[in-house]
């Protein structure tokens, strides 16, 4: 499984950095950077709060 951003949706809001810091940062130029694309059964919780967080509905986890 991998996450998947619709960069046009997102705003870049840092709620998905602040529930899985280790998928997510936002950079210095305030734009979502995904630092890790992989959903694994370690991270699977925090990735899909930060999925259900998303206010846009922009970040979403899809086959691969």
């Amino acid at each position: 499984m991998k996450i998947k951003v619709d960069f046009d949706l997102c705003e870049s809001n840092a709620l998905c950095e602040a529930l899985a810091p280790q998928n997510f940062e936002i950079d210095d130029d305030d734009f979502l950077q995904i630092l890790d694309e992989n959903v694994t059964d370690e991270n699977r919780d925090a990735v899909n709060q930060a999925v259900a967080a998303c206010p846009k509905s922009a970040i979403s986890i899809v086959e691969g």
